[in-house]
């Protein structure tokens, strides 16, 4: 479906909708019921998906609702159905180097990257099951299916990822054909490709975002589970932890280290910022001055703060580890939905936008902010990391594409996903 002909569909599904809404009824309970009803009908562990259930929390602003959604729609893109399948799936190790692949999965969608060990990015592709890796080099791609039974096959996506103490690449996974979904937490090997599999406790947790924490386990938040969890990577034990008064739709979302030891996460529905002890497992959380903020992505700073994106609030926010103190700066574009967000080689922390198609970057000693345009306009980037070649790398979901830009120059460079 071309972005036309679902804006139009968007347009005339939501005054259709609203022309029933009489002017001395509760319309806002109406309008939270029609969003219940999508979000039932959405994919809802992909990025379009999460972006519904954004929506669907309590802090929508009633004016503007109906437009928000039409326009995250559009830049989300092509919406998504789950489909209802019996049975009991369960994925186990594999046995041996899954096949490298050279055609287009099927529904994919470029999600979240990091440096590998092997001096390549690897990333991981929502909606067609698979893991792929990039050289900085020569910008060559190769694929590695993840062993699954799912069907249809666009229902099992590997979400967040990271390289582990370890040597491999550790990635959360949800299989949505099942009920209760299969949430596990997976494991590649960069030299092999073997790919094995730990079941989270909690049923239908989300596993999302994943980092590398100061204790030598790999950390995780449950973006359904409203819990933070982790993994040891030499027994594979997990452990999780409830956040303290979530409710449903809080939806934890990042999780990085911190300067002081702990793990940090947001948590976009929650609007707030906590923190967790890898050594008591005790929670603290912050909760952002302004009520829809909905935090998404959180990295260390090099100034010892810690920076996040704040997907509603159109803004670059820093917590001090320190004092708890929360620190925002306005992005000049208009409903630019900052996701992803990480440290450069020149110590300005850059961030994807995800509504604007834009790369950004922000001075933590200024907060001066400055934007650089992706030449594929349609590009929705999602996350970025820093690379080993010096450039910042990220990942455009919309166009399935990898892109890099030059913290020097400037320029962007992308490259098309086969």
């Amino acid at each position: 479906m071309d972005r036309e002909r679902l804006e139009q569909e968007l347009r005339d599904y939501f005054q259709t909708e609203l022309k029933a809404i009489e002017p001395n009824i509760d319309w806002w309970n109406k309008f939270n019921s029609l969003l219940d009803e999508k979000v039932k009908t959405t994919n809802l562990n992909n990025t379009k998906g999460k972006l519904w259930r954004w929506l669907a929390g309590p802090r929508l602003i009633a004016i503007s609702a109906c437009i928000v959604v039409v326009t995250i729609f559009i830049v989300a893109g092509t919406i998504w159905l789950t489909a209802n399948h019996s049975g009991n799936i369960i994925n186990t190790t594999a046995s041996s180097k899954p096949a490298a692949t050279t055609t287009t999965p099927l529904g994919p969608i470029a999600y979240a990257i990091t440096t590998g060990p092997d001096g390549n990015l690897w990333f991981t592709e929502e909606e067609s099951n698979v893991i792929c890796e990039i050289s900085p080099t020569t910008g060559g791609i190769t694929t590695f299916a993840i062993p699954t039974s799912a069907t249809p096959y666009g229902s099992a996506s590997p979400y967040g990822i990271t390289t582990g103490p370890d040597g491999n690449l550790w990635f959360t996974y949800t299989d949505q054909t099942t009920s209760p979904f299969v949430n596990e937490i997976g494991v590649i090997s960069p030299k092999t490709g073997n790919v094995t599999f730990y079941n989270i406790p909690t049923a239908s947790a989300g596993p999302y975002h994943i980092i590398s924490g100061p204790d030598g386990n790999l950390w995780f938040v449950e973006y359904d589970g409203n819990k933070i969890g982790k993994i040891s990577p030499s027994t594979g034990t997990i452990t999780e932890y409830d956040i303290p008064g979530a409710k449903p739709y809080d939806y934890p979302n990042d999780i990085t280290t911190g300067p002081d030891g702990n793990l940090w996460f947001t948590d976009i529905n929650g609007n707030l910022i906590g923190k967790i002890s890898p050594a008591t497992g005790v929670i603290t959380e912050y909760t952002l001055p302004n009520s829809g903020s909905s935090p998404n992505d959180i990295t260390a700073g090099p100034d010892g703060n810690l920076w996040f994106t704040e997907l509603g609030g159109n803004k670059i926010g820093e917590i001090s580890p320190k004092t708890g103190i929360i620190t925002e700066y306005n992005i000049s574009a208009v409903q630019a939905f900052p996701s992803g967000i990480t440290v450069g080689p020149d110590g300005n922390l850059w961030f994807t936008e995800l509504g604007g198609s834009k790369i950004g970057k922000i001075s933590p000693s200024t907060g001066i902010i400055t934007e650089y345009d992706i030449p594929d306009t349609n590009a929705d980037p999602t996350d970025i990391t820093a690379g080993p070649d010096g450039n910042l790398w990220f990942t455009e979901s919309n166009e399935n594409k990898i892109g890099n830009i030059s913290p020097t120059s400037g320029k962007i460079t992308e490259y098309s996903i086969k």
